[in-house]
């Protein structure tokens, strides 16, 4: 993580997202309460412990880098604008595939410099997978034993089908539309369905080369797994403009984008 003043151990913010699935999980094995947000999406105690255990952590450790999380309340940008740095979480992505009970969810912690994420994991409850970019700029994949293993993007092949993931909750249209397009250049195509971040993942480690996102999302959504992609070798970008997503915006909406494993 060049660049950053004071580097941010990877281990310690992994550990910070593993206690989040932890207090995610105690949830999980009982019955799950949902309420609702004003905008109409949902909201359980998994979403508000693991928001506590991470804001807490943070704030703890590193007291002078400011958060944006999903879970608590939008600081004005008048004032965010002035961060150099700063946290963008999501203590509970995929709280509807939580409520379905797939085990597609995701803890997503991000540091956010200068607009781009230059550090991520994220980490999956269920399985007690994380993806991270090391302390030495790769990206890795912690297995539940606690062994480790570098990833990288595996970029497709003319002659090969292309591996597309998508949402399992959120499809489109205009996502059918472009990769039907798209699949016309390779020998096949081939579609997995995957909830939250774990998107990001796949096409990290090289289980798939592209995934394309033209619905809403939010900062906190994408971070993570921009840091990790791009630590692997990959991309995310604008849809639309082609450039890499930027963060701590005026708007914390994402445009549509595209995440790609190489040239396509």
């Amino acid at each position: 993580m060049s660049g950053i003043q004071n580097p941010i151990p990877a281990e310690l913010i992994v550990q910070i997202a593993e206690g989040a699935g932890k207090a995610i999980m105690r949830v999980y094995e009982k019955q799950i309460s949902v309420e609702y947000k004003s905008d109409h999406s949902p909201l359980t105690e998994a979403d508000l412990e693991a928001n506590r255990h991470i804001v807490q952590q943070l704030r703890q450790h590193f007291p002078e880098i400011p958060v944006i999380s999903e879970e608590t309340r939008e600081q004005a940008y008048e004032e965010r604008k002035q961060w150099k740095r700063c946290w963008v979480v999501d203590p509970l992505d995929g709280t509807k595939e939580f409520i379905n009970r797939n085990g597609e969810f995701t803890v997503n912690i991000a540091l956010v410099e200068g607009g781009d994420p230059v550090f991520g994991v994220v980490h999956i409850p269920a399985q007690g997978i994380s993806y991270f970019t090391g302390d030495d700029g790769n990206a890795w994949r912690k297995n539940a034993d606690g062994s480790l293993s570098r990833i990288n993007v595996s970029p497709p092949d003319v002659n090969a089908a292309l591996v597309v993931v998508g949402s399992r909750s959120h499809g489109s249209a205009e996502v059918d539309s472009y990769v039907s397009e798209l699949s016309g250049r390779y020998s096949g195509m081939q579609f997995r369905s995957a909830g939250s971040a774990l998107k990001f993942c796949l096409v990290a480690e090289g289980s798939a080369h592209l995934y394309p996102r033209f619905g809403p999302t939010m900062e906190w959504d994408t971070a993570a797994g921009h840091a990790v992609v791009v630590a692997a070798g990959g991309t995310v970008i604008n849809a639309h403009t082609g450039q890499p997503l930027r963060y701590n915006k005026s708007n914390l909406l994402n445009p549509f984008f595209l995440v790609k494993s190489g040239a396509l």
